[in-house]
């Protein structure tokens, strides 16, 4: 483990599907594996992704600005600046920017690894037809059927082509 790390702002590497950013701040290889953060950005209304689980790993955001919408089991959740979500290994969930301004969350994914799924998702976007082995790789289950009625349920968009 690396004994002291500053990681400037705008050092990082960086990726953005469209509405949906990934920010890789920490990686699992410095903390022993034990953590890994991540910072994401998030277009007004836009879901970050389908119904899902995790089978090894706990999402823990902070909400940076903006407005954290979250669907965890049945449950929604509404989350401003300051407010911290759990997302827990096997429980289903989804989340999007709630409001009409930008969101940004910095997530602590623990243990790590899953920071790598979306270098994964990077190398394959925009055609997600690769999705399923990407998915069994990272131990994540998807409920791709799941966007629409997501969308339309709380008026939402999906992230668009790369920028």
């Amino acid at each position: 483990m690396i004994q002291g790390l500053s990681i400037p702002f705008g050092a990082s590497d960086k990726f953005d599907f469209g509405g949906f950013g990934v920010d890789w701040k920490i990686d699992g290889d410095l903390t022993e594996r034990r953590f890994s953060v991540v910072h994401h950005p998030l277009a007004p209304r836009t879901l970050a992704a389908p119904l899902h689980r995790h089978h090894r790993e706990d999402e823990y955001s902070y909400v940076i600005s903006g407005k954290l919408g979250a669907l965890l089991g049945d449950d929604v959740v509404i989350a401003g600046p300051g407010a911290w979500v759990l997302k827990r290994r096997e429980q289903w969930h989804t989340f999007w920017n709630a409001g009409d301004s930008p969101c940004e969350i910095i997530e602590i994914i623990s243990p790590a690894g899953f920071e790598n799924y979306f270098r994964d998702m990077r190398a394959i976007w925009p055609d997600t037809t690769r999705l399923g082995a990407i998915a069994q790789k990272y131990a994540l289950d998807v409920k791709i059927e799941s966007i629409p009625a997501l969308c339309s349920r709380f008026g939402l968009k999906l992230p668009g082509p790369p920028r």
